[in-house]
């Protein structure tokens, strides 16, 4: 009955996983509810991964690594080496590949991506191509680079705590690294080689179209007797009709709608609404229709007021709710004047819109204002690239206690959770990032993951659920001998990696893999060693967080993904397992 339980807990949460209908941490805590409530797992053994080093040693690097990014150091140098390709197509996507899975190596992946997508769609543009070329490949060596290192990705992170609760020996620091090396030569030469005829040649610079805002935005003229004068810019009878106010323009000067500012006679306002309701304007008393605005009118300065994209990244805490729930004109008083999904916009019905990750928000606010959505965890800005403002003390500090922490760690000096934990206090104590921006900066719900699914990969192995899955693995490829049996495991990851979270993923293949290295008598490290490489190539689907980032801003279609990822996925599987058991050996 055990068993059969779990196996409807396991199906149920794979299920719930990939419609993303609930959050993965809600997933998470609902399985260790129903795993305590049952018996199955006592409150010790569900709560365990929670108190594990894993979490401390992965909420210790999301702090560093934000304190690198706010610094400007990294993206500066970045941008600066970039440069040196001349405009190249091909040198760029070299350079930038190169680069980009460096930087991966030793931070979390969806940072670097973040980090590095405005400077790599400028340099695109000044360039003469399109972002499209640079940005997949931006993407993909950030997840490629994350295999270099113990600390590259929470996959690694969280297949080495769990091995270790086991009593096996965790992952090293770099004991990967070789393996990531080849994964990423191969995948510099497999886009300059074929990347001209794989990727996309979107044409545009932005996801959302100048042409497309167009015909939702026109400017009105406020006359003497209007009965409007005197409402509130930000609760005005048109909002009823549904016209929305985006701007309004008095004596010169271009102001937000606001509670505390009235409309006054001879306001010139910008309305956005449906095409069919704007053509309404002139039967409206008091308004007067002036005219439609040209394209770059839209994409760039205001006055004081700009215009900018920004990404939802999949740590943002405002997906899986409404525009209007996520109040973000109260938080940064920016005004949203579009969503773009899946390069489609949306103007209509967009305050009860539920926001994904992913989504491209085209915001207008003052430039403060989107320098402070800019550093939030939750968001990458991708309005026209400048070079951030260089703290070069605390940016160069930071490096120190970084490398010192990875130094020491990875020689045994110090417990590596201890020296990431030192070296994350250190950076809020010399001023790299503000003590109150830590809550902001860990992406809670990772580790709430990480900690919840190893607890579930305690139940699968306390009830023999695990055993009895890789029994029937055994059976079925055994005959084939053990690295066909590793090869299944290797292939199943990389499929449910596709519409899962990877470290979901590869905590669900895990246990069920070391089960049938034990039935087998291999060794069981072979098979961590494979799942967690697996998990770690997300490369069909736009749904690892890293191609999410670039899935929008690139304006790629889904299936852009499958061609481009797919070829790559495969050759890299073809390449890794036949090399796996020679670095460590099945028996």
């Amino acid at each position: 009955m055990e068993i059969a339980f779990l196996f409807i807990l396991l199906i149920t949460a794979v299920l719930l996983f990939i419609t993303e209908k609930i959050p993965v941490d809600v997933i998470t805590i609902l399985l260790l509810t129903a795993l305590t409530a049952t018996g199955i797992l006592t409150p010790k053994e569900a709560f365990a991964g929670f108190s594990s080093e894993i979490i401390v040693i992965l909420g210790s690097i999301f702090v560093i690594g934000a304190a690198l990014q706010r610094c400007g150091l990294l993206e500066a140098g970045a941008a600066t080496l970039m440069q040196i390709s001349n405009a190249k197509p091909k040198k760029l996507t070299a350079l930038l590949m190169g680069v980009t899975s460096f930087f991966s190596a030793f931070m979390n992946n969806t940072t670097v991506t973040a980090l590095f997508v405005s400077p790599a769609a400028s340099l695109a543009q000044s360039a003469g191509i399109s972002p499209s070329r640079l940005l997949m490949p931006l993407a993909f060596a950030s997840i490629m680079g994350g295999t270099c290192t113990l600390i590259g990705t929470s996959t690694n992170v969280a297949v080495s705590g769990y091995i270790a609760n086991l009593g096996m020996k965790p992952i090293g620091m770099f004991e990967t690294t070789l393996v990531g090396c080849i994964v990423i030569v191969v995948g510099v030469i497999y886009f300059m080689l074929f990347g001209d005829r794989l990727l996309p040649n979107v044409t545009g610079d932005t996801t959302i179209s100048p042409e497309a805002i167009r015909d939702y935005l026109c400017e009105v003229v406020v006359t003497p007797k209007s009965p409007l004068i005197g409402q509130s810019t930000f609760d005005w009878d048109l909002n009823m009709v549904g016209f929305r106010l985006v701007r309004v323009e008095r004596n010169g000067h271009n102001l937000l709608p606001a509670s505390d500012l009235l409309i006054e006679s001879g306001d010139l306002l910008l309305v956005q609404g449906k095409v069919t309701d704007l053509l309404r304007i002139n039967k409206i008393e008091g308004l007067e229709f002036r005219a439609s605005l040209e394209p770059g009118e839209i994409s760039g300065r205001h006055g004081d007021l700009m215009v900018a994209e920004a990404v939802i990244l999949p740590q943002s805490d405002i997906a899986g709710l409404t525009l209007r729930e996520s109040e973000l004109r109260r938080k940064f008083d920016l005004m949203v004047l579009a969503i773009s999904r899946h390069g489609h916009s949306h103007l209509r019905d967009m305050g009860s819109m539920t926001l994904r990750r992913g989504d491209v928000l085209l915001v207008q606010g003052h430039a403060d204002r989107l320098n402070a959505l800019r550093r939030t965890a939750g968001f990458a800005v991708l309005d026209e690239y400048e070079p951030p403002v260089l703290r070069w003390r605390q940016g160069i500090i930071s490096i120190l206690l970084f490398l010192s922490a990875i130094l020491v760690g990875a020689v045994g000096w110090l417990p590596l959770s201890v020296a990431f934990l030192i070296a994350a206090v250190g950076v809020v104590l010399v001023g790299a990032l503000p003590g109150d921006q830590v809550r902001e900066v860990i992406d809670w719900r990772l580790l709430i993951l990480i900690g919840g699914m190893t607890a579930f990969g305690t139940a699968m192995d306390k009830t023999g659920t695990a055993k009895m899955i890789a029994e029937i693995l055994v059976n079925t490829l055994g005959p084939l001998g053990d690295m066909a049996v590793m090869a299944g495991f290797f292939v199943l990851t990389v499929l449910l990696t596709q519409p899962m979270s990877n470290a979901a993923a590869a905590l669900v293949v895990l246990p069920v893999a070391l089960g049938a290295a034990a039935e087998l008598g291999a060794n069981p490290r072979s098979f961590a060693i494979a799942v967690m490489l697996a998990a770690s190539f997300s490369l069909m689907a736009p749904l690892e967080p890293s191609c999410v980032i670039v899935y929008g801003s690139g304006r790629y279609r889904f299936f852009d993904f499958i061609r481009v990822g797919g070829g790559l996925t495969l050759i890299l599987a073809v390449i890794l397992i036949p090399l796996i058991p020679v670095l460590w050996p099945l028996h």
